[in-house]
């Protein structure tokens, strides 16, 4: 792939991450356990770990990659919004959720 088709999907990623935080952080519960700063830093430290992804090419999903990138604070953060807004994805962007699964 070229570096285009690389912007491309790292464009992708970041998109359907911060939708599922943002679903994520719409919750009632998640908004009184969470700052906006906690949910801010998290976007940030995802998009920065997506931007250097060394594998960004070859990989699908983040949890089936040989190479954790995210620290041990991070990544249980990221696995909670995920089992969360997974599910829910359906109902608030199944465009993008079809389009993350055919990326698999």
């Amino acid at each position: 792939m070229n570096e285009d088709s690389k912007q491309i999907k790292i464009k992708k990623e970041i998109s359907i991450l911060t939708t599922m935080i943002d679903i994520f952080y719409k919750n009632k519960n998640h908004r009184e356990q969470y700052t906006t700063t906690e949910i801010e830093e998290l976007k940030n430290y995802c998009k920065s770990r997506i931007l250097n992804c060394p594998v960004i090419l070859e990989k699908t999903f983040c949890s089936s990659c040989k190479i954790h990138c995210y620290d041990e604070k991070h990544r249980a953060f990221i696995k909670k919004v995920m089992k969360y807004s997974g599910p829910k994805m359906i109902f608030f962007h199944p465009i993008l959720l079809i389009k993350h699964l055919l990326l698999g």
